[in-house]
């Protein structure tokens, strides 16, 4: 009998072919994007020295939308931003975690660069 992989075991095989290409660096960290059922994630992490810069959820009190729908993945695209400009950080390379870019991925990553990340 043939046995077929899970979404969530596809989405992971590709979250690792794209990590062994992109990597984040002090100049050009990498802003890693991930959803759950209830909230959306982003952060802009440094691989070299394995630190998160900066990060921002639905969990966070300045996200008014407390759910994981496009408006709420707008807010934290708008947030992330803001933070990581405040931090001096401009350039991003995106890591989409394997999702498809569409939807709340594409809505957040259309939101970070509104509100003046580059990638």
């Amino acid at each position: 009998m043939i046995s077929k992989k899970s979404k969530e075991a596809k989405r992971v095989t590709r979250q690792k072919r794209v990590r062994a290409v992109i990597k984040g660096t002090p100049e050009m960290p990498r802003l890693s994007v991930y959803k759950s059922l209830n909230n959306i994630y982003a952060q802009v992490i440094d691989d070299e020295n394995g630190v998160t810069l900066v990060e921002a959820s639905t969990l966070k009190k300045e996200i008014k939308t407390k759910a994981s729908n496009i408006a709420a993945a707008k807010e934290v695209g708008t947030l992330i931003a803001k933070k990581a400009l405040e931090k001096k950080i401009d350039n991003v390379v995106f890591d989409r975690n394997g999702y498809i870019y569409h939807g709340k991925v594409k809505a957040l990553a259309e939101a970070a660069r509104e509100a003046g990340l580059k990638f």
